[in-house]
């Protein structure tokens, strides 16, 4: 304030006193609004954010859990807080704290068979705890598989510019991809064809059985 008072500008006293600019005006407003005293002690300040009881909090963890908004499929934190008459910062930190994402959904399936877990069980074990010189792979198929080109090829990747492709595609029909993965390295055989019967996937199987005994024999 002295600096100020004998008519140094802002920048020399920002400079001078390694502040920052706002930091002066802060000051110099102070000072305007309550002479020294506004410059002796601090400002008055919020406090400690006032904790959220209990009961109220559990509302809240009860309703995400068992209930649904009547206009929409799943809570989100604005509808949440104005339902449970709190903030909305406050609604996101109890679902943080309590891993609730009403949001997401995902997707599971159960077996009927009677014999899901023994199978299983045979199957992971194969996987964790193979037979001795044993090649293990996992085979699965995906069929109509649309073959998608972009109308234009890629542009790569450049300093500062990430890789481009045009936002349309031509489709080229449908394909059907058989895919064996090894467990041991995570190497992949493939091999895509026209049609999906259990001609191509024997083919595909004798392919996987050559590659087998060509290991075999490197062992």
């Amino acid at each position: 304030m002295l600096a100020a008072g004998n008519g140094q500008a802002i920048n020399a006293i920002a400079k001078g006193f390694n502040v920052s600019r706002p930091t002066v005006y802060l000051w110099r407003e102070r000072f305007a609004q309550a002479g020294v005293l506004g410059l002796m002690k601090d400002a008055p300040r919020p406090g400690r954010r006032k904790a959220l009881a209990p009961d109220k909090m559990q509302a809240i963890v009860d309703a995400t859990l068992h209930t649904t908004p009547p206009d929409a499929t799943q809570w989100s934190v604005r509808t949440m807080a104005k339902t449970q008459g709190v903030s909305h910062a406050i609604v996101h930190r109890i679902w943080t704290a309590h891993g609730l994402q009403p949001h997401r959904i995902e997707t599971f399936k159960l077996s009927r068979d009677p014999e899901f877990v023994p199978k299983l069980r045979d199957v992971v074990g194969v996987y964790l705890h193979p037979p001795d010189r044993a090649l293990v792979f996992c085979v699965d198929e995906k069929p109509q598989t649309q073959a998608l080109d972009r109308t234009e090829p890629v542009l790569p990747l450049r300093p500062g510019i990430p890789a481009r492709q045009t936002h349309d595609y031509v489709r080229h029909g449908t394909t059907n991809l058989f895919a064996a993965l090894n467990i041991l390295d995570g190497t992949v055989l493939a091999r895509c064809a026209p049609r999906k019967r259990h001609t191509e996937f024997l083919a595909f199987l004798d392919r996987l059985l050559a590659r087998c005994r060509s290991a075999v024999r490197s062992i």
